[in-house]
C-alpha cells in the first residue's frame, strides 16, 4: 500500500463543529511525555526553545499550561492553516476523498509524532528540530528514534515523501536499502538547473494530496500523472527516488 507523508504547519485552529475527530493519535503516552516535560519549562525557556517572538512563546506557554489531550479536539487535518493546508482545501472533501486520506495519508509531528487525518488534536508549537531533552535524550529526533518509521513501514510497500527535510529525516535516517521512498520535487528549470521557490512547492504538495485524494491514487504511476498548477512529471530528470514536476 502507498503511504503519503506530509509535514504540520506552524499556524492551527480549533474547529470541531465541521467535523468531529474518530480516532486517537498512535503516540499518545510519548506526547504526554513531551507535555509533561514542557510544562517544566519557565516562559523563557519556552521562548528559546521555540525560537519566536512574544506573541507566540505567551500564546504557547498558556497552551502547554493548560493543555488537555483529551477534550475540545479538532480533526488533524483540519488543525493546521499553512499554505499546504489552504491549496489541499480538506474543508471541501468528498467522502470519498476522505475515505482516501484516512488510509493513506500521515502527518509527521514532533509532538504527536504521526498522525491520521482524522485523529484528535488541539493546538501546539513544537517542531520536530526542537531541542528539547526528555529523559536524558537530546532533541526529539533522538526521542522518536525509529517509532515513527516503524508504525509507517509496518503496513506500507511505498513511502510517497510530501513533507520537509525537517520531518522527513524521522523517516529517511532508517530506510532499508528494500523501502520504495519517493520524495516529490516541485520547480522551475533557470539556466539547466532546478529552482524550488518554498511557497511554491508547499502550495503544489497540499494541491497533490487533493488530486491524489479526488483521483484515487494508488500508486506511484499514478502520481506521475498531476498536472495541477502547471506542473508536469519530467523523467528526464527525474529518478527512482525522486520524481521532480516542472513548470
Amino acid at each position: 500500500m502507498m503511504k503519503i507523508i506530509i509535514s504540520p504547519a506552524k499556524k492551527m485552529v480549533e474547529n470541531n463543529d465541521f467535523l468531529l475527530s474518530s480516532s486517537v493519535p498512535m503516540f499518545m503516552m510519548e506526547t504526554a511525555c513531551l507535555l509533561n516535560q514542557l510544562k517544566t519549562l519557565d516562559y523563557t525557556q519556552l521562548k528559546e526553545l521555540l525560537c519566536c517572538n512574544d506573541q507566540i512563546a505567551s500564546l504557547n506557554y498558556d497552551r502547554f499550561k493548560d493543555m488537555d489531550l483529551c477534550h475540545q479536539l479538532t480533526p488533524a487535518l483540519l488543525s493546521y492553516e499553512g499554505i499546504q493546508y489552504q491549496y489541499m482545501r480538506p474543508q471541501v472533501f468528498t467522502n470519498e476523498q476522505w475515505e482516501y486520506v484516512n488510509e493513506h495519508l500521515y502527518i509527521l509531528s514532533g509532538f504527536y509524532g504521526m498522525l491520521k487525518p482524522m485523529d484528535g488534536i488541539t493546538p501546539y508549537r513544537l517542531e520536530m528540530q526542537a531541542k528539547l531533552t526528555i529523559n536524558e535524550q537530546k532533541g526529539l529526533y533522538n526521542f522518536w528514534n525509529r517509532k515513527i518509521y516503524d508504525a509507517i513501514t509496518k503496513d506500507a510497500s511505498v513511502i510517497l515523501n510530501l513533507a520537509s527535510k525537517e520531518y522527513s529525516k524521522v523517516i529517511e535516517k532508517y530506510l532499508k536499502e528494500n523501502d520504495t521512498f519517493v520524495t516529490c520535487v516541485f520547480g522551475e528549470l533557470v539556466n539547466g538547473k532546478i529552482k524550488v521557490k518554498a511557497t511554491e512547492a508547499k502550495m503544489a504538495r497540499g494541491e497533490m494530496v487533493s488530486y491524489l485524494a479526488k483521483n484515487n491514487i494508488l500508486d506511484l504511476d499514478g502520481v506521475k500523472s498531476f498536472n495541477e498548477m502547471g506542473f508536469s512529471y519530467c523523467p528526464e530528470r527525474s529518478t527512482r527516488k525522486e520524481f521532480v514536476f516542472l513548470k
